[in-house]
């Protein structure tokens, strides 16, 4: 009796934990890439700009917060990979005025970034001038045959 005893507490212990368990609010394993921020991202895509549609489509901004330093637009974006193999990347950022128009343009120089396989990184840029208001990055791959020796 006591054999039966001891095999029922246990069962009831172990169900207890499965139901505990399965109660818990624990969100899915995505390689750092949360997926409420990737149902967001829409808030954010007017602010990336590439070459082609394929590149447009292994990358999102996932997040955008800004600040003014000196009185200068500070922004830090954060680009997400949705892509499974690494990328080879460059970026500059387009600054724009109030009324939209285009600030300095040509001078912003290209930045380097490697994003690896579902990768998230956190992107900054400084306006170079105190009338900007907004902004765009513009991200490009970066040929395989220019960054292999």
């Amino acid at each position: 009796m006591a054999y039966i005893t001891s095999k029922i507490f246990t069962a009831s212990i172990v169900l207890s934990i499965l139901l505990l368990s399965g109660c818990k609010n624990v969100p899915p394993v995505t390689s750092g890439v949360g997926v409420e921020k990737m149902t967001e991202q829409d808030d954010y895509s007017k602010h990336l700009q590439t070459h082609n549609p394929e590149l447009t489509s292994k990358l999102k901004i996932t997040d955008v917060k800004n600040r003014t330093n000196n009185d200068l637009l500070e922004v830090q974006l954060t680009l997400t990979s949705t892509y499974k193999k690494s990328q080879q990347l460059q970026y500059h950022f387009i600054w724009f005025d109030k009324d939209g128009f285009v600030l300095e343009s040509g001078k912003s120089p290209w930045k380097p970034l490697e994003l690896h396989g579902m990768q998230t990184a956190a992107v900054k840029g400084l306006a170079p001038t105190i009338d900007a208001k907004s902004f765009s990055i513009y991200v490009r791959d970066v040929p395989e045959e220019y960054y292999k020796f």
